[in-house]
């Protein structure tokens, strides 16, 4: 116990947690892996909406649907491949209704890159903080048990102790969880940006092929 004193803070509360604060340890390292791969999957998907629809809608209004097209194949995003599939349709000569059907069925393609794994951020939140609540009772009937055997006049200390320890399974579940809701939240309002900037370009596209259909070429 006194060994067990002499350690930083941290270290001795995830000690004397109990064995659930490894189960909590791994589930924040799944967070913790989640979140590094929505940021780098994000940013790979990522472009610059207003350079994009500036280069791509000039090629349009010049006609030059297939430059646009190579332009699209250049970025590949959920934002340039749902325009590029509107494109191609543009450059069959299609009605304007199998363009639009034809970009909305990008989306739906796009989306679930854009979303990835984010949503089991919420779960490993709520997950964190059933473990810790979990460990926290464990710890709470182990330390009624020991009180039970002990001597009188330490019961009271014994059982201080042992709430104190079986409490740092909720505050370290807790954590996980704050992290990984605070992350989803995160996650969640970039994806939505992100939706939203494909679903505008396409309505931009359809509104800007509609009324230059005169000047696409072959």
């Amino acid at each position: 116990m006194e060994a067990a004193a002499e350690l930083p803070f941290l270290q001795r509360a995830f000690i004397e947690g109990g064995v659930v604060m490894y189960v909590i340890l791994f589930i924040f390292i799944i967070t913790i892996i989640l979140i590094v791969e929505r940021f780098v999957a994000l940013r790979n998907l990522s472009i610059d909406k207003k350079e994009f629809t500036d280069n791509v809608f000039g090629m349009v209004l010049r006609g030059d649907i297939r430059q646009a097209i190579a332009y699209c194949d250049s970025r590949p995003a959920p934002l340039t491949n749902t325009v590029k599939s509107g494109l191609v349709q543009a450059m069959n000569k299609r009605p304007d209704e199998e363009i639009q059907v034809a970009m909305d069925a990008a989306v739906l393609r796009e989306t679930p890159k854009l979303e990835g794994w984010t949503s089991f951020l919420a779960v490993t939140g709520n997950i964190a903080v059933l473990a810790g609540l979990l460990g926290t009772i464990i710890g709470m009937i182990t330390s009624f048990r020991a009180v039970s055997a002990a001597d009188p006049a330490e019961k009271a200390q014994k059982l201080s102790e042992g709430i104190s320890h079986a409490l740092n399974c909720t505050a370290f579940g807790l954590l996980v969880a704050i992290i990984s809701i605070v992350f989803y939240g995160y996650f969640q309002l970039r994806i939505q940006r992100a939706e939203n900037e494909v679903m505008e370009s396409s309505m931009s596209l359809m509104n800007v092929v509609a009324s230059n259909r005169d000047k696409i070429r072959e």
